[in-house]
């Protein structure tokens, strides 16, 4: 994806669904993609059913959004949270949205989000809708920043996670190769963070999309330098014959 570092994002926390625990590493992860100008989360405060967000609230200068629960069986805080970022959207000043639910209900404010031409994160577990996945230029799923720790080495494929992995690079390497089968990897990545909103190397134990290729037996992998002594190195990868 394109440099977005500066990228002015407005964070909109579903508490009620979205995990307390994980309040430090979801905001390291919008960090990623800009600056959270606006940081807000919503749900009936005055249930113990939030209790654990307090602490996270005040260190992270999360905006807590009241909105009572009037009527069982209605979800008042999916209504509150679309309609502020509704306002929001209209006010022009932001780049992109980062919605933190695994709520189906919030489909429709992305794809309208996106309509607009701002950018939309979506953050929750893998139990997502799909169609709410589908609906964000990028999805991260909060499971691969539970325990993360930086390493150098790669890790273990998870079998379970990767039946469709070779359905989808494959097509991916041949999209973007040359004549002669050679794709750069930068674009292999970019052609799947288009096509496939979830699509992260980390959803399969490496930290890198280079670490999760050279993983692969169905897949070749040279690193080019563009002149001998140039300090930079580019990857390139070809399905292997």
């Amino acid at each position: 994806m394109a440099d977005t570092e500066n990228q002015r994002l407005a964070v909109m926390i579903d508490a009620d669904n979205a995990q307390a625990s994980l309040c430090a590493e979801l905001l390291a992860e919008v960090a990623r993609f800009g600056v959270a100008s606006v940081k807000r989360a919503y749900g009936d405060w005055t249930t113990t059913n939030l209790k654990g967000w307090k602490e996270h609230l005040h260190k992270h200068a999360i905006q807590p959004v009241q909105q009572f629960s009037y009527t069982t069986g209605k979800n008042a805080t999916d209504s509150a949270l679309i309609i502020d970022a509704m306002d929001l959207l209209h006010e022009g000043k932001l780049d992109g949205f980062c919605l933190i639910s695994s709520d189906s209900d919030f489909t429709r404010l992305a794809t309208r989000i996106r309509e607009s031409g701002l950018t939309v994160y979506g953050f929750g577990e893998r139990k997502t809708p799909e169609p709410f996945v589908s609906a964000c230029d990028k999805f991260i799923y909060t499971e691969i920043l539970k325990n993360r720790t930086d390493v150098d080495e790669p890790q273990p494929v998870d079998t379970e996670q990767t039946s469709d992995l070779r359905d989808i690079l494959i097509p991916a390497v041949n999209t973007v190769s040359k004549d002669d089968g050679w794709a750069p990897l930068s674009g292999v990545g970019s052609y799947l963070n288009k096509k496939y909103p979830s699509f992260d190397s980390r959803n399969y134990g490496y930290e890198k999309l280079g670490q999760l290729m050279k993983s692969l037996d169905y897949i070749t992998v040279d690193e080019k330098k563009p002149q001998p002594d140039s300090p930079i190195t580019h990857l390139f990868v070809k399905v292997t014959a």
